[in-house]
């Protein structure tokens, strides 16, 4: 069984900076692409930032500059660094990952979200 586990959330002030991580666990699980994606009230869930298992990245416009994305394959982890935050960054803040495994074959996985809010 495939699991995610997300932390680092929180309150922050503008201009303030938090980072999320994100570990995956599971048999055999072969990790290809992995990222993170927020959902603010009223809005449709959009990527933030994401990596495949070459190193490529991913940003949204709206983060470049300002979130950096890594990622420690033996760990099976994925790090979101958010800086100089605003509020319109106010969203929670889910996990995502694509790969396989000898049993399931191709899968897609999520976390339970994690909510950052930016406010004074």
């Amino acid at each position: 069984q495939v699991q995610l586990m997300e932390s680092g959330g929180g309150l922050v002030q503008p201009g303030g900076s938090l980072t999320l991580s994100c570990t995956a666990s599971g048999s055999d699980l072969s990790i290809d692409v992995m990222g993170w994606y927020r959902q603010a009230p009223g809005k449709q869930r959009e990527l933030v930032a994401e990596i495949n298992s070459g190193g490529s990245l991913v940003y949204a416009d709206s983060v470049k500059g300002r979130f950096t994305l890594s990622r420690d394959n033996a760990e099976n982890t994925v790090y979101l660094q958010m800086n100089n935050l605003i509020p319109e960054d106010t969203a929670v803040y889910y996990c995502n990952i694509e790969g396989d495994t000898p049993i399931t074959g191709y899968l897609e996985r999520w976390g339970q979200g994690t909510l950052v809010t930016v406010s004074s």
